[in-house]
């Protein structure tokens, strides 16, 4: 769809909101119209906001309304601004993606072994950084085109990526519990800066680079010095784990989101907790960003949405409206083939015939229809081709060989459902929900 029939359809159901611009960012808003959880956010210095979503697809937002760049066979994880307006993205496909806005055509920087988590931009633009769970952290040169150069060494995946502020070192964390630095040009180890024990999510550093801030696995929300990487400040609540940071140089705080859903505010200059929000009736908090001014704090989560509350107002604020996704219905109140389809299906596909932009087709009309079929979803190269009929047969064969082994190259995510029974019963719910 054009991008002006998009807009269209935004204004006419009514899905942005409020602008995120000037003094109106001041205020709580909301961006809908993805299909699927918000994985990550970046804010634009002119009010521009990139969302990155589960349902494959990067938003851009302007004045409220929506561009979908749509090129990622996964769900996009992370996104950054360039200095001259290019979009950056990683995703669960393996690839690093740069975008020319103006046509919204992108290409495919290159790919890791493993899912693409977090990006960095380096201060002056050149280079970028990628962060992916086959334990490696990748840098990316965007104005010569040289080849990438490989940063590895941690034993686990790396979950975030960081560059100095004069761009020559790299810093990364990892789920192996460390954070490490390391030469931006070359990719050499320089130095341990932490050995925490437990896997390390999240990562923001302070504006003259003087201390680094880390959330970890085990819940806790550590500042540590440099270069020597001593603890200076404990801002450990009793939830865990941390997810996602965020820092602000202008009001010199720190947003630490967690994944009970509370949004935790940091007062670098005096170091004490300025706010501490529950963001979310249920679920994480997986993206954090400041709006440009530091005035409005920008995050997103199981919602299928972008919410942005006034730094000031926190207490009063309201919490993201939706959160309490149909998967996390108690059991009691569905049935097992019902239960089985919200556990395993909800957040890819619907039931109906609208596709809603979800990460997978609609499942309206399933039994009967040739895999790869319904039109204008974008599938896999193998899916597309399949003479795959899908039935009560080819389902159960689907999920009790998991999707990696009944169709190799699909995009569907690699899971299983063991028991017999319970593969009957999704069967008979998918017979009865999707006619």
């Amino acid at each position: 769809m054009a991008f002006r029939e998009w807009a269209g359809l935004v204004r006419g159901i009514g899905l942005a909101l409020v602008l995120a611009t000037g003094a109106e960012a001041q205020e709580f808003f909301t961006l809908k119209g993805h299909g699927g959880p918000i994985k990550g956010i970046a804010a634009g210095d002119d009010g521009t906001i990139l969302t990155a979503s589960f349902d494959n697809s990067v938003g851009l937002w302007r004045d409220g309304v929506p561009r979908w760049l749509e090129g990622h066979r996964a769900a996009v994880n992370a996104v950054a601004w360039l200095a001259d307006g290019r979009v950056l993205s990683a995703g669960g496909d393996f690839t690093v993606r740069l975008w020319g806005t103006a046509a919204g055509a992108a290409r495919e920087l290159g790919r890791h072994p493993g899912k693409g988590i977090r990006l960095a931009v380096s201060p002056d633009g050149s280079r970028a950084a990628s962060a992916s769970w086959d334990g490696t952290a990748r840098l990316w040169d965007l104005a010569g085109g040289a080849a990438p150069v490989e940063v590895s060494g941690h034993k686990a995946a790396v979950n975030d990526v960081l560059f100095s502020k004069d761009g020559r070192r790299l810093y990364t964390a990892s789920a192996d519990g460390t954070i490490r630095l390391w030469d931006a040009a070359t990719g050499t180890f320089e130095r341990r800066i932490v050995a925490h024990g437990f896997g390390v999510n999240t990562l923001a550093l302070a504006g003259d680079e003087s201390w680094l801030a880390y959330g970890a696995v085990d819940g806790v929300t550590r500042v540590v010095t440099l270069p020597s990487g001593e603890t200076m400040g404990d801002f450990t609540a009793d939830r865990r784990p941390i997810l996602a940071m965020a820092y602000d140089a202008g009001t010199q705080r720190i947003a630490v989101g967690d994944a009970e859903g509370f949004i935790m505010l940091i007062d670098s200059a005096a170091w004490e907790v300025a706010a501490d929000f529950r963001a979310t009736l249920s679920g994480p908090i997986w993206a954090l960003a400041f709006s440009p001014d530091g005035a409005n704090i920008h995050a997103g989560g199981l919602d299928n949405a972008m919410y942005s509350w006034p730094v000031a107002g926190l207490g009063e604020a309201p919490v993201m409206a939706d959160t309490k996704r149909s998967f996390l219905t108690p059991p009691g109140q569905m049935d097992n083939g019902e239960r089985q389809f919200q556990r395993k299906c909800s957040i890819c596909h619907t039931l109906g015939p609208d596709g809603a932009r979800r990460a997978g087709p609609t499942l309206h009309g399933l039994f009967g229809r040739q895999a790869g079929s319904v039109a204008g979803y974008p599938y896999s190269e193998t899916l597309a081709g399949s003479e795959i009929v899908w039935s009560a047969e080819t389902i159960d064969l689907l999920f009790d060989q998991g999707p990696d082994h009944y169709i190799p190259g699909s995009k569907m995510p690699m899971q299983r459902i063991t028991g017999a029974g319970d593969r009957a019963d999704l069967i008979a719910f998918l017979a009865r929900a999707t006619q």
